[in-house]
């Protein structure tokens, strides 16, 4: 049974007028009675009695009117999905994350992809490293990163979405916690909470900083994420330099200052090189232009959450 058989039946069973379904169909009417009599021919059935005066359904042609509506209905809908997806309008992206970029940057990702592409869903694998993202990539297993630069191994493109200043943690009762502003010279003394993975962004922006200074930071303790970092901190632990979007995640006995003399990170959009997906293609174009404005400065929108991660 041809796709075509079956539209022609629709049309004719829905106006019983070989005539009018015929010009909604725009094709001639003899061509139309004969598709009708193959169909018939075909299934061995009559599917509409026919009179000089009138055209209507048999028993077995209202079967197959309610049947052909419905196929008809998910061909049309097949159809539609398809090219919402070679469109890069639907579909169905998987998304990693790394460190708190789940608080800080996924509400704006989240709000701009079901603003601009509804159709798509995401979804998240949080607090994944930057090595974890790319041998993510590379292993089908998530579509697009969010990470720190640089990407470990080869096959990944990205593109900077953000840049933040790094800042200082310490607990409340910190000495440093009533300060406005604090050196990074200021540290030297002071014991720190680092990440426990070697592959940390923070970790090596944090030893740059300090070296900057003058000193090399002493470990007082390693934590596995960030919750567990900041943790430490506002139990006095140490103290802990890390991204400006750790405000993004307050937590009770935790107290951030600015550091002046420290550097910064950034985060990026990170892609397979050979990937070919359009909605991977659509969903990227739309976080980047969800960060775009910022990228130069750093700076981040005063109506907005403050962006950024930590890990």
């Amino acid at each position: 049974m041809e796709l075509r058989h079956l539209r022609y039946f629709a049309a004719v069973a829905d106006t019983c007028h070989f005539g009018q379904a015929a010009q909604q169909l725009h094709v001639a009417q003899p061509a139309l009675s004969y598709a009708i009599r193959q169909l018939e021919a075909e299934l061995d059935v009559t599917l509409f009695t026919r009179t000089t005066r009138q055209v209507s359904l048999t028993p077995a042609g209202e079967y197959l009117q309610a049947e052909a509506a419905r196929i008809l209905g998910r061909v049309d809908d097949a159809v539609d999905g398809v090219r919402r997806i070679a469109a890069g309008r639907s579909g169905v992206i998987r998304l990693g994350l790394t460190g708190i970029a789940a608080f800080s940057h996924l509400p704006r990702i989240a709000r701009m992809v079901k603003r601009e592409l509804p159709d798509v869903d995401l979804e998240i694998s949080s607090d994944m490293l930057t090595p974890a993202q790319c041998d993510g990539l590379r292993a089908l297993s998530i579509d697009l990163g969010v990470l720190r630069p640089p990407v470990v191994g080869d096959g990944i493109d990205t593109r900077l979405i953000d840049v933040e200043p790094m800042v200082l943690a310490v607990s409340v009762d910190h000495r440093l916690a009533m300060e406005p502003v604090v050196s990074v010279g200021d540290l030297r003394n002071e014991m720190f909470v680092m990440y426990d993975s070697r592959d940390s962004a923070v970790n090596d922006a944090t030893l740059r900083t300090c070296h900057r200074a003058g000193f090399v930071p002493q470990r007082a303790h390693r934590a596995p994420g960030t919750a567990v970092l900041l943790a430490l901190v506002a139990a006095g632990m140490g103290v802990a330099v890390v991204p400006a979007s750790i405000r993004s995640l307050p937590l009770e006995g935790l107290v951030v200052r600015d550091l002046v003399d420290a550097g910064s990170v950034e985060l990026a959009l990170a892609w397979r090189t050979d990937q070919d997906n359009p909605v991977v293609d659509a969903v990227g174009d739309v976080i980047a232009a969800a960060f775009g404005a910022d990228v130069t400065t750093g700076a981040h929108p005063t109506n907005d959450v403050y962006l950024g991660e930590s890990r």
